[in-house]
């Protein structure tokens, strides 16, 4: 039977996340686990994530989930979720600055305090419904259309360096990069459990996504 793990290292709203994976995964079994043998075991695995870049990384590292995470990437397909899309890249201004798990190159910056739209200042965090704009065609986006929204909450973004690796941009202001993806991996900063049917459809697609493109 197929297996997705959903990675619980102490931070990420993992309950609502795995009742909305379970709703769509038929017959293959969800788990939520820190333990590594489960992890490596699982033939998907879903990295979640909220709250701050430096406490997400210090646990990952205490735990060791850190290289997991890594070695996840290069050989399984690899969700991330808001804050687990942040952790991918090399480097977070937040906290004054963090090293990240660098499987992605780019850094993730804070929105711009004179954030506007239309003349009108824009509030941060980015919160609520917005557009995800397709850069590139990609399995996980069966059935998506294009401009679909989800909800987001977020005062930080993901700036790859790499034009190729971003998936989907979205705009608050300026255009963000709101979906990354590379090989095995595609993350997301908007949450999925949160954005009804677009978000389930997501999650069906990666149940059904073996991975590359």
């Amino acid at each position: 039977m197929t297996s997705i793990a959903i990675i619980d290292y102490g931070m990420g709203n993992l309950h609502s996340i795995a009742k909305a994976t379970e709703h769509v995964a038929g017959k293959v079994r969800v788990c939520v686990s820190s333990d590594h043998d489960v992890i490596r075991a699982a033939d998907k695995v879903v990295f979640p994530g909220v709250g701050a870049i430096r406490d997400c990384m210090a646990e990952l590292q205490r735990t060791g989930l850190d290289q997991l995470i890594i070695d996840t990437a290069c050989s399984k397909p690899l969700l991330g979720v808001c804050l687990g899309m942040q952790a991918l890249l090399g480097r977070s201004e937040e906290n004054d600055g963090i090293d990240c798990l660098g499987i992605i190159p780019g850094e993730v910056v804070r929105f711009p305090k004179s954030l506007q739209e239309h003349g009108e200042r824009l509030k941060i965090p980015h919160m609520g419904w917005n557009q995800v704009q397709q850069a590139r065609a990609h399995p996980m986006w069966e059935a998506i259309p294009n401009g679909s929204r989800f909800y987001f909450v977020h005062s930080y973004y993901t700036a790859p360096q790499r034009d190729t690796d971003v998936a989907a941009r979205t705009p608050y202001g300026i255009e963000f990069a709101s979906v990354i993806v590379h090989e095995n991996v595609f993350a997301v900063q908007f949450h999925p459990e949160k954005s009804q049917h677009a978000g389930l459809q997501l999650l069906a697609n990666f149940i059904a996504w073996n991975g590359g493109y």
